[in-house]
């Protein structure tokens, strides 16, 4: 569904004077957005622009935001009304992302105080449609056309992070029925080979260690590579895997149905390829996923996790899940927790169905009431986060290498990820941020592990 430039009754904003010189972005939802906002970011830098260290020293604010649930549509629009400051005055406000491209011209109508409305397609536009707010003009951009925004923006400049993010696929052909990222986020577009490689690069030359390869579907990604051969997302990796100070590759996030031997084999065949992998299921009931046009069943998901860990029997699985969907019946959710209990997750995200506008879901009959949702979410979370605090006791005594991202909350203390994606706590006064240490798991909590490093143990 595209969404056209709408301009059409938008009130213009008054005129703004001074070109803004500082900007604060806030990024809503998934790791997509993250790197919207970072590229948003690195764009304005390019145009002179500083980036402030709140909100409250920006004279521009960009709202990068997410449409997948209704909660997180109310929260922007509180957002906005919390910009306001206490002396009458506000900076520049731009609402970008999902709910700018569903809402389009609504949001200025409906929020006066907005500036600038871009949809996620749209952002390489924003230093022109800065300068239209300047001028009192309405700038509301919510066009869709091929993935023209990459090529628009600056190089990629050095991360703070040792780990940063790599957008390889937009959009979604899949239309499952209670999702609007169709609809805000286009058609499945995939970036070109050789435009990723050189991102990679660039960000590897900057300092990254790792990189998380995204998507909405990011395993539906193809390209040709440099002879010309059509390449699926496990060639992306193989070729990535031999850079040069590159130590880790991740990628996220993925569908079943795309779920190729060729990628699974990768995480058997690839060393730098980390054992971790979120898969999405949403369902335990055939019914449900049929209703939910998920295009796979039960048994196919299972058989999918088989055969990934047949290739690498450590890997770490997550998944997301929607309790409450229309018509969901008590036999029905216990097959989800069937699922949940076959498959045994590192980590999952669950969720109450939320009705999203234009979906035909929000159609459908049966709708289930919120006090059943919140008890089968219940249910649910305590089994998943059973099965979390299992993955993660059984690492304790084991010795992993561990990448350090930041600084713990004790002075003497650095937070760094495991190849599963657990966050390890450990002390070690001659470690940087950046660093690969090796690391002895000392001891397990819920959401954390902590360790010592073993160059302290041996020292």
């Amino acid at each position: 569904m595209n969404h056209p430039t709408d301009n059409t009754n938008v009130p213009a904003p008054a005129p703004t004077g001074d070109a803004p010189s500082r900007y604060f972005v806030t990024s809503f939802g998934c790791q997509m957005n993250v790197y919207d906002g970072e590229r948003m970011g690195e764009m304005l830098n390019a145009q002179g622009m500083q980036a402030a260290a709140t909100r409250e020293d920006a004279d521009l604010v960009i709202l990068n935001t997410c449409h997948i649930r209704e909660k997180a549509v109310a929260r922007v629009y509180s957002d906005i009304g919390r910009l306001k400051r206490e002396d009458g005055s506000k900076p520049m406000i731009a609402v970008a992302g999902c709910v700018a491209q569903a809402e389009g011209g609504e949001i200025a109508r409906r929020a006066p105080s907005v500036d600038i409305v871009v949809g996620p397609q749209a952002y390489h536009r924003l230093p022109q449609l800065i300068e239209q707010a300047r001028s009192g003009k309405a700038a509301v951009d919510t066009d869709m056309p091929a993935v023209t925004k990459f090529g628009a923006l600056p190089a990629r400049s050095k991360q703070p992070r040792p780990s940063a993010f790599l957008t390889v696929q937009e959009g979604c052909d899949k239309f499952c029925t209670y999702c609007v990222v169709p609809y805000t986020r286009g058609a499945e577009i995939s970036r070109p080979f050789a435009d990723l490689v050189e991102e990679a690069r660039a960000l590897v030359d900057g300092g990254v260690k790792e990189i998380t390869l995204l998507g909405q579907n990011v395993n539906a990604w193809t390209g040709n590579d440099g002879k010309g051969r059509l390449q699926g997302l496990e060639g992306l990796i193989e070729v990535l895997a031999d850079l040069s100070g590159l130590e880790r590759i991740r990628y996220t996030t993925s569908h079943p149905n795309d779920m190729t031997d060729g990628l699974i084999a990768a995480h058997r065949d690839v060393p730098k390829l980390m054992p971790y992998l979120h898969l999405p299921v949403q369902s335990g009931s055939d019914r449900i996923l049929k209703a939910m046009n998920r295009s796979h069943s039960a048994a196919s998901y299972l058989a999918i996790i088989d055969k990934v860990r047949a290739a690498r029997p450590d890997i770490a699985l997550s998944g997301d899940f929607i309790v409450g969907f229309p018509g969901e019946t008590e036999a029905d959710f216990e097959a989800t927790l069937d699922i949940v209990r076959n498959a045994r997750y590192a980590q999952a995200y669950s969720f109450k169905y939320s009705s999203r506008p234009g979906t035909p879901a929000a159609d459908m009959e049966d709708q289930i009431s919120p006090e059943i949702m919140d008890e089968r979410l219940q249910r649910l979370q305590d089994l998943l986060n059973a099965q979390q605090r299992e993955f993660n006791q059984g690492s304790v005594g084991e010795r992993t290498r561990v990448l350090l991202e930041r600084q713990g909350r004790r002075a003497d203390q650095l937070v760094g990820k495991s190849p599963w994606l657990q966050s390890v706590h450990v002390v070690d006064p001659n470690a940087r941020i950046g660093d690969l240490i090796d690391v002895e798991i000392l001891s397990a909590g819920p959401n954390s592990l902590e360790g010592t490093s073993l160059s302290m143990v041996t020292a």
